[in-house]
């Protein structure tokens, strides 16, 4: 029998090689088989892998373990496990699955630098170990599930500065804490940055981005709990968020439907919220939505009662209907740091009304009334004389708080307001003011307006009556004509009793200065004479 030869054997193998199953390991991380520098785990759909990795400035001396996109060669990362406790020399760090199903990483003298944390499911006593293994799903979660598949622990439970489509951001704290996207602290560096985002602690219906614990920037407030926006040709489809209830929790959530482009909404270390898809064409990131944009919209930068004017070509503050600068010099930037303040105060009664601003961000700072209808909401700020504005929506479900209806009311200072920039954006805003500031207004309108309407009327009558005048002079002329070529012996033209009428240097004209050869004879009125033809065409 022959033999083949060596390099035959290799080529053959390798064959073999690549049509036999993926083994275990490429997906999953299973007990006693750690993972190691060099080695990563690859989603079954090869969208994602997780291993160690160095950013590329940051010198090669600190080494994290992290989830990134396998085929995006540039800010792919969208979560870090050992954020605040980098690796140095990863020849011998590892990432393990212990025989309690715990993952923990380890440096090289195999002290823990990270670790899950897992508790015992259920009510298996925590001295019982617990088999399992942990998956890097197509979805780019690090599941750590029991041998009966319970879920043990998450990376999407603990996300770093990334929101992927289908993750579920925690946005109450009923009986988990809330969940935050947190910064790196430079485009190089991992750990922990000063920029956050997440829900208001206080209340699910918006977000804000905090630097440290200050807002930067705040959302507007949910006005349903499925928010679907317009269609984006970049991506072919349109980007939807929404709230939902898991046991006593509630969450947020996005996704796109029908579309294969890939998404990510990314706390950058800049401070800025962004909404970005993978270009393959150009390969890089672009932006489809970047908050706060411009710095308008910061988080209170017009002051109280002021708001950030969208529709401006330029964004910039200005007053609340009814409001003005406390200060003078304010606006000549674009700004009112020291807020704007009544031109009229309130006086408790009937002397106030309420103004609805339409299209607007409405305000921070409010109170949340539930089970309300419209009439209901606007009776409760009616009747309260220290309720400055309210706002109303219908969520069209009660199956996230308990109440389809959302009425809110403010008690003080308009804080963080705006008007939105594309048509259909924002809600009505309804805010008290002084009968006697429209009254006021109405008279400011009048004074402008009146001299206006007067002037137009006094051109409208003079251009009429130099149109009248132009007319009777075209006719007076036709019928000279014709009475001189004696068109008009019984063409009655002169029924109307109307005469032609002519100016004295017309006349002059047409009997040559009154020259004798033209005087035809002498009557009892005077001299009569004969006038030059065609000299009045």
């Amino acid at each position: 029998m022959g033999f083949l030869p060596i390099h035959r054997i290799i080529t053959l193998a390798f064959c073999a090689a690549s049509l036999l199953p993926s083994c275990a390991s490429d997906s999953r991380l299973l007990p006693n088989k750690p993972l190691t520098f060099g080695s990563k785990l690859i989603s079954d759909d090869g969208t994602f892998a997780l291993g160690f990795f160095s950013p590329s400035n940051s010198g090669g001396n600190h080494y994290y373990v992290g989830i990134w996109y396998n085929s995006i060669p540039k800010d792919n990362v969208v979560w870090v496990a050992n954020r605040a406790a980098p690796v140095t020399d990863p020849s011998s760090a590892t990432l393990a699955l212990t025989d309690r199903s715990n993952l923990v990483l380890s440096n090289t003298d195999g002290q823990p630098l990270w670790m899950a944390n897992v508790s015992a499911p259920g009510n298996l006593p925590s001295s019982e170990n617990v088999t399992g293994e942990a998956t890097l799903d197509n979805t780019g979660n690090f599941v750590l599930r029991t041998s009966e598949g319970a879920v043990l622990w998450q990376s999407f439970d603990h996300p770093t500065d990334t929101l992927l489509p289908g993750m579920n951001l925690r946005v109450t704290h009923n009986r988990l804490e809330l969940q935050r996207l947190i910064s790196w602290k430079g485009p190089q560096d991992p750990s922990p940055g000063s920029f956050s985002y997440g829900a208001d602690p206080y209340q699910f219906l918006q977000r804000f981005a905090l630097n440290g614990s200050r807002p930067y920037w705040r959302s507007p407030v949910l006005t349903n709990y499925l928010m679907v926006g317009s269609y984006m040709e970049s991506i072919k489809s349109t980007i939807f968020f929404t709230v939902r209830r898991i046991e006593d929790e509630i969450y947020m959530a996005f996704g796109m439907p029908g579309s294969s482009s890939t998404v990510k909404i990314k706390m950058d270390y800049s401070g800025k919220i962004k909404i970005l898809v993978w270009n393959s064409k150009m390969l890089e990131w672009n932006d489809l939505q970047v908050a706060p944009e411009p710095e308008c919209n910061t988080y209170g930068y017009c002051g109280a009662f002021g708001f950030c004017d969208n529709t401006e070509p330029v964004p910039i503050c200005k007053c609340l209907d009814g409001f003005e600068p406390i200060s003078k010099e304010d606006g000549s930037n674009g700004r009112f740091p020291k807020g704007c303040r009544r031109k009229e105060e309130l006086r408790c009664g009937r002397e106030n009304r309420f103004l609805t601003l339409t299209a607007m961000k409405i305000p921070d700072k409010f109170v949340y009334v539930k089970n309300r209808s419209f009439e209901e909401c606007s009776a409760e700020c009616t009747s309260n004389c220290s309720c400055t504005a309210y706002a109303y929506a219908n969520m069209n479900t009660t199956a996230i708080n308990g109440d389809d209806t959302r009425c809110l009311i403010w008690m003080g200072d308009l804080i963080d307001t705006g008007k939105g920039k594309l048509i259909g954006t924002g809600e009505n805003l309804y805010i008290r003011v002084n009968r006697l500031s429209d009254k006021k207004r109405w008279g400011n309108i009048l004074k402008i307006t009146l001299p206006v309407v007067s002037s137009l009327l006094v051109l409208i009558c003079m251009w009429l009556v130099w149109i009248c005048n132009c007319q009777a002079k075209q006719r007076n002329k036709k019928i000279w004509k014709n009475m001189i070529s004696g068109a008009l012996s019984n063409s009655g033209e002169l029924e109307d009793g109307k005469f032609p009428f002519f100016s004295f240097r017309e006349i002059v004209l047409a009997t040559n200065n009154f020259s004798s050869s033209n005087m035809l004879g002498h009557g009892g009125f005077g001299n009569v004479y004969k006038v030059m033809r065609n000299i009045f065409l």
